[in-house]
């Protein structure tokens, strides 16, 4: 039960701390997105934010850090371009580091039913993959995850709330 507490209070700690200083663009400006599920989807153009109230999470021996969260547009699941140099940095992270292992977790907004959001956020999760692979990453290192909408990021029935719920948050396991 403390843990618990403990977790909802961290969880409302950072959503407080996220929302100070979030600024969300134009979604209808430049739309290029690059269809990795090859379902003509496409994803939003979100700020890139880690899995706890948008700060950076440094990696062991780097001066750089990197965002650990990919934002999707409503009901889509394919990357945008200006993910491209964050995920090739987290591949090549992978591939120089045959040992580092990630789990991919896929999350959708509360709109759709829950089979359709499941399904929804493991769509999201495996385009993510499918770059890393891509970019030099093995199979091994990677798993994925579909919480679908069971786990927000934020709490709310409006369009902000969703915007921050339509994610693929990545998880290093070591």
């Amino acid at each position: 039960m403390s843990q618990y507490r403990i977790f909802l209070i961290s969880l409302l700690a950072a959503i407080v701390a996220g929302c100070a200083s979030t600024s969300i663009p134009d979604p209808e400006a430049g739309d290029g997105s690059m269809d990795s599920s090859g379902d003509g989807s496409s994803s939003s153009g979100f700020e890139d934010r880690s899995a706890f109230g948008g700060e950076d999470v440094p990696f062991e021996g780097s001066d750089a850090a990197m965002a650990m969260i990919i934002y999707f547009d409503f009901d889509q699941s394919d990357l945008k371009p200006q993910y491209a140099d964050l995920l090739a940095r987290h591949a090549n992270r992978l591939s120089n580091n045959s040992a580092a292992r990630i789990r991919l977790e896929g999350h959708a907004d509360e709109r759709g039913s829950r089979e359709y959001n499941i399904g929804l956020g493991e769509r999201r999760s495996q385009a993510v993959r499918r770059m890393l692979l891509i970019q030099g990453a093995t199979t091994s290192q990677i798993s994925t995850v579909s919480f679908g909408e069971e786990r927000p990021a934020a709490f709310g029935s409006n369009e902000e709330s969703y915007a921050l719920n339509r994610r693929v948050e990545i998880k290093y396991l070591n």
